[in-house]
């Protein structure tokens, strides 16, 4: 009985080159399941009666991690070889799962008389270990909040599987630069970021992302740690005072502790440990200490007079307000501003992301 080989190759995913309160995650680490019927029990061994039983057979046995498996063809005989091909190439190239971790199917199959009978060999290219991690994600804020959590550890990497999902490389690395500014405590130093996406189009794709930071994991740690002493001490001598003054002896704090400079650091930590920090060092060093306080702040980025500026937005009892430690001081001594006051100082941001500061 002759035997045909057909070896299928995956092809290669596109390189897409992206400690604080978190988000509400919206998400579960689950595992699809395809209902597939096994022949006499044996889950290695699966009957397909259809082109679309024969894919589902084979996801299953990725989703089982299974390196072997026999699927009984109950369809035409002509129609054997066809069905196989393509399923192969389907299940590696537009299934999430299998574009992600499958290197290659092989089979060889056996005509029976009543079917065909197909050995199925599966070679991986991913672990057991990075399959069992990745987690699930519905929404944009599952999405971002699994970003926090990544950059909150300083982890290298994180990889969801996206549901109705039908954006590009660059939604994913703006979520990641908000999850950058959504801790700023763990703010030190914006990692470059590598992001495969797998396949490259469909409503639900797995999201690999690789976290690059400028500095070794111990290094990290210890400045985190040097950071979070400075902010417990400031918060427990700002913990008696509320509302607005709070909010402003809070900005006073973080301007005694280190000086305004253009070309300074771009972290808390530069700020505090090294006494001079620019405009993206001073807002997360802002940040940092109101949530510490617990007081709801965002660290802006966008433009003051056509060059790139940080600043903050804080919750104040009349509305969100803008802040800017950078600002030089002003005759009044004014530092909240809404949007409409600070359009006309010059300032430019994305006001989809951020919230709006507009009079109560």
């Amino acid at each position: 009985m002759k035997k045909r080989l057909l070896t299928l190759l995956a092809a290669s995913a596109l390189l897409l080159t992206g400690c604080a309160a978190l988000l509400e995650r919206d998400y579960t680490s689950v595992t699809p399941h395809n209902a597939v019927p096994t022949t006499e029990g044996d889950p290695s061994i699966l009957r397909a009666d259809s082109y679309q039983e024969l894919v589902n057979a084979l996801i299953y046995f990725v989703n089982g991690g299974m390196e072997e498996g026999t699927v009984r063809l109950y369809t035409d005989a002509e129609n054997v070889e066809p069905f196989l091909s393509d399923a192969c190439l389907e299940v590696v190239q537009e299934d999430p799962l299998g574009a992600y971790c499958v290197e290659f199917i092989k089979y060889t199959v056996d005509p029976v008389v009543a079917y065909s009978e197909a050995h199925l060999d599966i070679t991986y290219r991913r672990t057991r270990e990075q399959v069992a991690s990745i987690v699930q994600a519905t929404g944009v804020t599952a999405i971002r909040s699994e970003l926090e959590s990544a950059l909150a550890s300083f982890s290298p990497s994180r990889t969801l599987r996206i549901r109705y999902f039908e954006e590009d490389e660059a939604f994913i690395r703006d979520l990641a630069r908000q999850a950058y500014y959504g801790v700023p405590s763990c703010a030190l130093g914006m990692p470059e970021i590598d992001l495969f996406l797998y396949p490259h189009s469909g409503q639900q794709r797995i999201v690999e992302i690789l976290l690059h930071y400028p500095l070794e994991h111990s290094a990290l740690e210890e400045r985190r740690a040097a950071l979070s002493l400075r902010l417990e001490v400031l918060a427990a001598e700002l913990a008696p005072l509320n509302g607005r003054e709070q909010l402003l002896t809070a900005a006073q704090a973080v301007l005694e502790a280190g000086e305004y400079d253009p070309q300074g650091g771009s972290t808390a930590y530069d700020l505090f440990e090294n006494g001079a920090a620019g405009s993206e060092g001073l807002a997360l060093a802002y940040a940092a200490l109101c949530l510490e306080l617990n007081l709801p702040c965002h660290v802006v980025w966008g433009e003051l007079n056509e060059t790139p500026h940080f600043w903050n937005i804080v919750q104040t009892e009349s509305g969100w307000r803008h802040l800017d430690l950078s600002a030089p001081e002003t005759e009044d001594g004014e530092l909240l501003y809404t949007d409409q006051q600070f359009l006309e100082l010059g300032y430019l941001w994305d006001g989809g992301v951020f919230p709006s500061c507009v009079e109560s």
